[in-house]
């Protein structure tokens, strides 16, 4: 007898059917994939707030030991003599706020009437990571280098052009002070912003008397008093401009203990400095203050409180919101 045998078929995906279905999912992944970036960008820019906010917590609680806010930096005025022309290159405001970060460890490796140059190595390229912003980097991503370059720089006057500069390096950021706004000005006048005293802003750069033979004493102090439109409504820090590509150079973005740069750790708003529209806004200024957030720039008021404002803030009511005593008073949501 002969037997019979059956021959069991089998059903699978034939390639049409594998190329719809992978052609299906990477139409799913891509549609997904943004809303991921935004869910994680949003959280980016909570925790930049929330940096803002341990930087603003910190700067009151050196306000309420020294009674003053810190200087962004010690810095004398156009044509001062002795004893107030001391100061230009000693460790800046970021350096002071360091014991209420609760990095005393670190702070103790400072010494304020020392020149930035005359500190360690270990020490001048150490970065924290309140001092930069999660969208941009991370603390191993935070260095400049030393060299020696030529810079295109340009004031809003319209004025400037190719500086060589010695270029010192150490540990960048993504915060700066408000030094203020425009209005004491910027051509070359012993009034001009930049100098020692005459910032319009909360951390402004100020005034250095000889303190005996060890340190220096800070002059120009710029206390709640001092801010008569209100600390809620007057911008402490903020984050600073700076493009990808200009990323960890100086003048664009340099070292933030050293009081010599000062566009590394202090900034300015108001008109003809306005929040910078992006990321990659092309501008060669170094004087205004900027986010990789889209549409937004991250604030802490001299209150304490963190504000994300509208990158297209007209700049009349930025400058308000720099200036701590212009009698104009900015409710901004």
């Amino acid at each position: 007898m002969l037997k019979q045998f059956s021959r069991r078929q089998t059903h699978g995906f034939t390639l049409v059917e594998l190329l719809v279905v992978i052609a299906i999912i990477g139409i799913l992944i891509g549609m997904l994939l943004p809303a991921v970036q935004n869910v994680r960008e949003a959280a980016r820019r909570t925790e930049c707030l929330n940096r803002l906010r341990q930087i603003g917590l910190a700067t009151t609680m050196f306000h309420d030991a020294h009674g003053a806010f810190p200087p962004a930096r010690l810095y004398s005025k156009k044509y001062a003599v002795a004893p107030l022309d001391a100061g230009s290159d000693q460790p800046t405001w970021l350096v002071r706020i360091l014991p209420f970060l609760e990095q005393q460890a670190f702070y103790r490796q400072w010494d304020l009437s020392k020149s930035y140059t005359d500190h360690a190595e270990e020490t001048v390229t150490t970065a924290i990571g309140s001092f930069v912003c999660p969208s941009r980097r991370s603390t191993d991503g935070a260095r400049a280098p030393t060299s020696r370059t030529q810079v295109l720089v340009t004031s809003p006057c319209g004025c400037g052009g190719w500086v060589e500069i010695d270029v010192v390096g150490g540990a960048t950021g993504d915060y700066a002070g408000n030094h203020g706004d425009l209005s004491p000005g910027s051509t070359g006048s012993a009034s001009d912003y930049y100098y020692g005293g005459n910032g319009t802003g909360v951390i402004i750069s100020s005034q250095a008397r000889q303190n005996g033979n060890a340190s220096l004493k800070w002059v120009d102090r710029i206390s709640y008093v001092s801010i008569t439109d209100g600390s809620s409504q007057t911008a402490l820090a903020g984050e600073l401009h700076v493009t990808p590509k200009n990323l960890n150079k100086t003048p664009f973005n340099g070292p933030i203990y050293n009081g010599e740069d000062l566009a590394a750790f202090a900034r300015i708003g108001g008109p003809g400095v306005p929040i910078r529209s992006s990321s990659d806004d092309p501008t060669t200024s170094i004087l205004g203050f900027g986010s990789w957030h889209p549409g937004t720039c991250n604030f802490v008021y001299a209150d304490g409180s963190t504000k994300a404002l509208n990158n297209g803030i007209d700049t009349v009511t930025l400058g308000q919101i720099c200036n701590r005593s212009d009698g104009e008073v900015q409710i901004v949501d």
